[in-house]
């Protein structure tokens, strides 16, 4: 069995973006791995070139910013890496720039790889979600986080990658057949000293919309005001060993009052859903099989 990794980025270094631990967390299952690398602001390649591993393939791209409908250039960079897999390979495991798997779902993942292999029926495997808010103590426990998402799938170039890059589908706009697996992505996304979060969410947008509604819609600052979440839990596990020396590096505080619960009512009645019958509603990009 081959494995390949994949992934995109740039202006890492600007944007703080976790993306040498997000490739390390994966780089022992995988036989190769293939980096789309934006022409960046900052110094994103060489913090690639110096991951020193002789599996990264490095493919240096051009974003093309006029794609902003639906965060579409997300997407194409994302293609852009994964048509780069060769054809011996038969699986290709995604992973974008603020995620980042455990070390003890390895195993896990490498049987499931191997269980479903030749297995016709199966385009890919779905993972689970923990979403960090704030600091490294907080997961996101509202309906508003997305709690699944296509993260290894088969090396079959008829897949693409879909929308803003967040899962995938194949043909003409067919939701890919997954197993689902009990193995998590650790999404860092939303834990960033406060000024760096800032300026992604200044910069961001402007990949989903036009000039004049980022300037009427986005609230400049001096540093991202984390306090506006309705809903998180204490995180009481433990992180990915990547990411130890990244967490004690963390320079801000957030504190969150766990009694605070500022959910709207369509978020309350998902979750009356979710607790009673077991349900979860919801927008959902695969089949499960």
């Amino acid at each position: 069995m081959k494995v390949t990794g994949f992934t995109f980025i740039r202006n890492a270094l600007k944007f703080d973006y976790p993306v040498v631990e997000a490739i390390t967390s994966i780089l022992p299952l995988c036989d190769d791995f293939v980096v789309a690398v934006g022409k960046s602001e900052d110094k994103t390649l060489e913090l690639i070139s110096n991951i020193g591993s002789e599996k990264i393939k490095i493919m240096q791209t051009q974003w093309d910013d006029s794609l902003r409908e639906g965060g579409r250039v997300l997407a194409v960079e994302t293609d852009k890496a994964f048509q780069k897999i060769g054809n011996d390979s038969d699986w290709a495991f995604y992973i974008q720039g603020d995620e980042v798997i455990h070390e003890d779902y390895h195993k896990t993942i490498r049987d499931e790889m191997l269980k479903w292999k030749d297995d016709d029926r199966v385009d890919g495997l779905l993972f689970k979600y923990l979403h960090f808010y704030g600091s490294y103590d907080y997961v996101g426990s509202s309906p508003r986080w997305y709690r699944h998402e296509i993260r290894v799938i088969k090396n079959n170039k008829k897949i693409y990658s879909y929308r803003d890059a967040q899962g995938f589908r194949k043909n003409n706009n067919e939701k890919l057949r997954v197993k689902a697996i009990d193995a998590w992505v650790y999404h860092y996304g939303w834990v960033k000293e406060p000024k760096a979060m800032q300026r992604k969410q200044e910069t961001f947008p402007k990949l989903w919309h036009s000039d004049n509604w980022v300037s009427k819609n986005v609230v400049k600052s001096e540093a991202f005001d984390y306090s506006a979440i309705d809903s998180l839990s204490k995180f009481t596990k433990t992180h990915p060993k990547v990411m130890i020396p990244r967490i004690k590096r963390k320079n801000w505080n957030f504190e969150y009052d766990m009694s605070f619960n500022n959910l709207s009512l369509r978020y309350k009645l998902k979750l009356w859903i979710k607790n009673t019958f077991g349900i979860e509603l919801g927008y959902k990009n695969y089949i499960k099989i």
